[in-house]
């Protein structure tokens, strides 16, 4: 089997309904422009608040990809 390197990246998706959405969220718009996604990690959650209620969650989530150089 061929060595490989992947690279991580970290993004915050929201969502105005849950954390899974936002965590979903982050990893979809990953999905637009980087290539083969292998692991995605929710590494923390948050909520901003707005006069005492939820306004949005928020997940942030570290995600890998295979790293090719260019050659």
């Amino acid at each position: 089997m061929a060595e490989s390197v992947y690279k991580v990246i970290e993004l915050v998706g929201t969502s105005t309904e849950s954390w899974e959405k936002a965590a979903a969220a982050a990893v979809q718009r990953a999905s637009e422009s980087l290539r083969d996604l292998r692991v995605a990690e929710v590494s923390e959650l948050d909520m901003v608040l707005k006069d005492g209620a939820v306004q949005s969650y928020r997940a942030k989530v570290k995600v890998s990809f295979k790293f090719e150089a260019d050659d």
